[in-house]
């Protein structure tokens, strides 16, 4: 019987487009037209038979197909990449994993990069986008050297860079209007999600209804939801779309607390190339931020 042989131009096209937000983005990145992605992600489809993707709101999203070959496009990226360093005789101190949560990919992370690029060209930088569980279980398992996360943590491994705060967010037009006496729609990450748990529990502590309009594993369909008018959504005030905004508080809408980012390890000793990235990583944030050094 003959296999099935995956295209490790695909997978690496499906691991981009997920870490970037889009295939647009994806595209945009290896330097190819939007046509020749979409026909890339046809021939893939009709080499599993079955579909990778589904609409939702104005983007797309992995079918559960789509997430169990993501899963695996890493891992065979992975390995093809490190069998390539490994012929090359590349250090494996030479490479940095880093991960970070989708909020903070559109304005800071390309200067970031840009910046440990520029400071650091020998550095290999490999990131991924994803959901909080997912990248906790991929540093503990040794698959990130460093992940950038939101909420509390008990782990010895999580260095606090700063508290920011969470803002209510809706759509910049038409403005977003609470209905009297109507639950206060929500567009919200799939379960488990800080975000999720600090909005819900915000308003069942100020006794206001509310209920889940939207639901979504990424972050951009949450954007896409609200941005057509599913409802409001809660993240934090530094990771706005410029096509959304915040929301003030009202009575309806419950003032909130801030919510900690912390820089985690995985409690390994660092190799030269990941002090060096961290180090780059850690100056760009606090400009970002407008932190004191």
């Amino acid at each position: 019987m003959v296999g099935t042989n995956l295209d490790m131009a695909i997978l690496r096209m499906l691991v981009t487009a997920q870490n970037l937000g889009g295939f647009n983005r994806a595209a945009q990145r290896v330097g190819r037209s939007q046509s020749a992605v979409s026909q890339q992600i046809r021939r893939l489809e009709q080499q599993l038979g079955k579909p990778m993707f589904r609409k939702e709101g104005r983007g797309l999203a992995p079918t559960e197909a789509g997430d169990v070959i993501l899963s695996y496009a890493r891992r065979i990226l992975d390995l093809n990449d490190e069998a390539v360093a490994a012929v090359r005789g590349v250090a494996a101190g030479g490479s940095v994993r880093f991960g970070l949560q989708t909020d903070l990919t559109e304005d800071w992370l390309p200067k970031a990069l840009a910046r440990a690029k520029n400071a650091h060209p020998e550095i290999q930088v490999e990131v991924s986008a994803d959901r909080y569980a997912v990248l906790i279980d991929r540093i503990d398992k040794g698959q990130l050297d460093l992940a950038l996360l939101f909420g509390p943590t008990r782990r010895s491994d999580g260095q606090r860079i700063t508290a920011l705060p969470m803002a209510w967010i809706g759509p910049r037009k038409p403005q977003f209007k609470l209905e009297r006496d109507q639950p206060v729609p929500l567009a919200l990450c799939s379960a488990p999600c800080y975000f999720r748990e600090a909005a819900i529990d915000a308003l069942n502590e100020a006794g206001v209804p509310w209920r889940i309009t939207f639901s979504s594993l990424s972050v951009h369909g949450v954007w896409a939801a609200v941005d057509a008018g599913f409802g409001i959504t809660l993240r934090t005030a530094t990771s706005v779309p410029r096509r959304l905004t915040t929301i003030k508080p009202r009575p309806r809408l419950p003032g909130l607390l801030k919510v900690d980012l912390f820089l985690h390890d995985g409690g390994r000793q660092p190799s030269k190339a990941v002090s060096c990235f961290k180090e780059t990583l850690l100056e760009t944030l606090r400009e970002h931020l407008h932190l004191a050094p």
